[in-house]
């Protein structure tokens, strides 16, 4: 009886960062990359960020278009709720990088993906940014990461790719370890 496989695919090119990795193992330089993005106040709590230029491979980078991101707050704020609220917009960014760790991993490790879908939860106590109460953190107290995924794979090769993708992601790195952070005025 004859076998026919299928060859995995989730939109990954596991090969180009084979190959990426070993270029950059050999020319690490190439490897400091800057990430920019500029915000500009619109009205009251409401702002635009555009992510377009980035420095990469030892030169400024340009992206054919720029990326448009509104931040407000809701109206249960008294704002006029144009955008995600910054600190969604940091969840966002969380389950990006996380959902993309899973896909490049199952790549990787020759697993179809069918469907991944993350949920994420920030809990916060609002007493911190509004000067309430100053022993209450600003940011969040908790973050909680829950995924529905079907793949061709044992649950255990399942939870091995999420763990993967935590290992590697750059945004869950900057989440759970502290990061410097300078702010000045010009």
């Amino acid at each position: 009886m004859t076998t026919i496989s299928t060859p995995v695919d989730n939109g990954v090119d596991v090969d180009f960062l084979r190959s990426a990795r070993e270029a950059l193992t050999a020319e690490p330089t190439g490897a400091k990359f800057q990430w920019r993005v500029t915000n500009t106040w619109v009205h009251g709590t409401h702002s635009q960020t555009i992510a377009k230029g980035f420095f990469g491979l030892g030169e400024e980078q340009d992206r054919r278009r720029g990326f448009t991101f509104d931040g407000d707050h809701p109206e249960l704020f008294s704002a006029g709720d144009n955008g995600a609220t910054p600190t969604e917009i940091l969840l966002v960014a969380l389950a990006s990088c996380l959902t993309a760790g899973v896909a490049t991993v199952a790549q990787n490790r020759d697993i179809q993906l069918r469907s991944v879908r993350a949920t994420i939860e920030g809990d916060m106590d609002v007493r911190g940014i509004l000067g309430i109460d100053t022993d209450v953190r600003n940011g969040f107290g908790d973050i909680k990461v829950t995924y529905a995924i079907d793949a061709d794979a044992a649950p255990e090769d399942i939870e091995a790719l999420v763990a993967q993708s935590q290992k590697r992601s750059a945004v869950y790195d900057i989440v759970t370890n502290p990061t410097n952070v300078s702010v000045e005025v010009v």
